[in-house]
């Protein structure tokens, strides 16, 4: 007898604690593990964006020691100065390389976001009280642009990549 109360009492003493667990995971975890996938679908760490004082050596470091490729590069400025270099690390991920000026320090100009539909997020960033910029296409690379600032004003540069445009194409012949 006393054997069965006992069996019977650990029976409802899981199934008391697992109705707890399963609570917990639905009210709590699901959520937060559902809102950062729809807050977020459709967008992914792209670049980062640096400037440079030496932008050759840089170039050749990233190439040659890190042993990642550039994928495309600007054409020249109008002062002479190389154009911006773009070395790809992944299919996706990019490091975008600026000529600074010689006695500048060397800095992270911006965060780059890559987005599926650009029009959506920035509607979405703007909703949420974000004021972000409206896209535009870039002459330079023909990707669809726009830009957002945090409060520590850091720049985000949000970015869709039509099949035309330079990193599309980079990132196309990614084998």
């Amino acid at each position: 007898m006393r054997a069965t109360m006992r069996g019977t009492s650990l029976f409802f003493s899981g199934m008391i604690v697992g109705a707890v667990l399963i609570f917990i995971v639905g009210a709590v975890l699901m959520p937060s593990l559902y809102a950062q996938g729809s807050l977020n679908q459709g967008v992914r760490l792209n670049h980062v964006g640096i400037s440079v004082p030496n932008f050759q050596e840089t170039v050749n470091f990233y190439e040659k020691v890190m042993g990642f490729r550039v994928s495309h590069r600007f054409a020249p400025n109008a002062d002479g100065r190389p154009g911006t270099a773009f070395v790809q690390i992944s299919r996706d991920t990019f490091i975008e390389i600026a000529p600074g000026m010689p006695d500048a320090k060397p800095a992270i100009t911006h965060i780059g976001i890559g987005a599926d539909d650009i029009k959506a997020t920035v509607a979405k960033l703007n909703e949420r009280g974000g004021k972000a910029t409206e896209p535009r296409r870039s002459e330079n690379s023909g990707s669809i642009l726009a830009n957002i600032t945090d409060p520590a004003g850091i720049r985000t540069e949000l970015n869709e990549q039509p099949p035309d445009s330079m990193m599309r194409k980079s990132m196309d012949s990614w084998k």
